[in-house]
């Protein structure tokens, strides 16, 4: 049985607007995934004219901030990253762990991805002031980049302050002011750690809004918001895009996905390739845009991959993120563990073999929890909802194929093209394959976040969304050029 862990007394967190911190008449309750009837925190619930009040104070910082050098820009949110001290981080990753409910090493981990995100961030300031010069007669022109102005970021629940880490940063560095609204049901943690973070920039640089969709709307709806970065569904992608238009808004939109893995007749499948396999599904619960959603294997593989698969996974140990035994969490909210299970009804109605493996121990399952074990969806027909659709949970579809080529169309003429990964032997042939795949990212030999490169852009094809985050691309897709040009004589 799990030991019991004590409670904290709840949190309490406000709006943090034109630098300083904003308290609300209405709050937010915010429940532990664990067991729901216990009560974390209270979020700040804004009105529409505190979500105002937050645009119009990045608003009026923009001017200055954009007039700032890029390098003492960078400088200073360097400066603001000192704050973030193993005290800092240790509080900050187990207030994650009460609202999430992922494991306490992955908020902890998830902390210093923020970190090493904005360095890298940093590290491409001198992107900024490339100019570009074209010359020639009878004309002659220089193109330089501009930053936009107020930028709104919009973040979900699963890893939220590490997505954070993928725009954030690159917003600031490139001159934009910033409105953050974090996750309804994981806003914690994330305005704790961006008061701290706020505090070192100039006031109204960063402001950060809590509460209900439509009391907030003006973060998005707002005419002096110039871009809006949005991580979830596709259905609420759609949804901000529809609402950006309004103003002509840029969009970034990291959308949803429902990443293959493609297993060849040559994979290796020793303990360390299955780890790093299990690891690309099962990481947060499988509650990872990235993360791998079915798995297609070459049929000669098939009985080895799900024999070794399920006596790796079945020494998982499904538990609160709080227990230290605990290899993987609870789901994030009921809605979620619903669909999941729905999917797996479904699935087994079908005549898929569902494998449920891991423990749960029995005390912590009548906690009211939302917990799944991970479970494998064995040879599943293909039209299932199980392996059409993004479960967003720890239940993997497992399906053998015979012609390579029917799986590459199919991937490729799928509704999601975020990620992907290849498993292979042999160097030539997987990236080969890796070409062929019509996905924003493809992995060889490993998935997931853990071997996400931060120095690259990442975003998706298709309905996996528009624009891409990190690298120099996503830098840039923070200004607009600006071309000055002259006659020539």
């Amino acid at each position: 049985m799990a030991a019991e862990q004590p409670q904290a007394a709840p949190v309490r967190t406000g709006l943090f607007i034109g630098g300083k911190t904003v308290e609300t008449d209405d709050r937010l309750p915010v429940h532990d995934p664990a067991a729901p009837r216990r009560i974390v925190g209270y979020a700040a619930a804004a009105s529409r004219e505190q979500a105002r009040a937050a645009v119009a104070a990045a608003d009026a910082a923009f001017p200055a901030w954009a007039a700032t050098p890029a390098r003492r820009r960078a400088e200073i949110i360097s400066d603001a990253l000192t704050v973030f001290d193993d005290d800092a981080v240790a509080q900050t990753a187990a207030l994650l762990t009460s609202e999430n409910g992922k494991i306490s090493f992955e908020s902890q981990v998830e902390l210093g991805v923020f970190v090493s995100r904005t360095r890298a961030a940093l590290d491409l300031v001198d992107t900024l002031d490339q100019v570009k010069h074209l010359a020639g007669s009878p004309l002659t022109s220089r193109i330089h980049r501009l930053p936009m102005g107020v930028v709104t970021v919009i973040v979900p629940f699963n890893w939220p302050i590490a997505i954070l880490g993928a725009s954030l940063p690159y917003a600031l560095l490139a001159g934009n002011t910033t409105v953050v609204k974090p996750p309804p049901t994981v806003p914690l943690a994330m305005v704790r750690m961006l008061e701290l973070f706020a505090a070192r920039l100039p006031a109204g640089v960063l402001n950060v809004v809590t509460g209900s969709n439509e009391a907030v709307a003006p973060v998005i709806t707002d005419p002096r918001v110039r871009k809006i970065v949005f991580t979830g569904s596709t259905a609420a992608g759609k949804h901000i895009m529809t609402a950006a238009a309004q103003n002509l808004a840029a969009v970034t939109l990291e959308l949803g996905g429902n990443d293959p893995a493609i297993v060849l007749a040559d994979a290796e499948l020793d303990v360390e390739h299955l780890q790093r396999l299990a690891h690309g599904v099962f990481l947060t619960s499988g509650q990872v845009c990235m993360a791998v959603k079915r798995v297609y294997v070459h049929r000669s593989r098939y009985d080895e991959l799900v024999s070794g698969l399920s006596s790796l996974i079945d020494t998982y140990r499904v538990g609160p993120g709080s227990d230290p035994a605990s290899t993987m969490g609870p789901l994030n909210s009921a809605a979620q563990r619903d669909t999941v299970a729905a999917m797996l009804a479904e699935a087994a109605d079908a005549g898929a073999e569902i494998r449920e493996l891991g423990s749960l121990d029995s005390a912590v399952a009548s906690s009211g929890g939302y917990f799944v074990r991970p479970t494998l969806v064995l040879d599943p027909d293909p039209g299932l909802r199980i392996v059409r659709e993004e479960q967003f949970g720890p239940a993997l579809p497992i399906l053998p194929f015979d012609d390579l080529d029917t799986v590459v169309e199919q991937v490729n003429n799928d509704w999601s093209g975020l990620c992907s990964s290849v498993w292979s032997a042999d160097a030539h042939r997987s990236d080969a394959l890796a070409e062929r795949l019509r996905t924003g990212t493809t992995w060889i030999n490993h998935a997931n976040a853990v071997a996400c490169d931060d120095r690259a852009p990442f975003g998706g094809f298709r309905q996996s969304g528009i624009g891409r985050e990190m690298g120099p691309e996503g830098l840039l897709s923070f200004t607009e050029a600006h071309t000055v040009t002259r006659p020539v004589g």
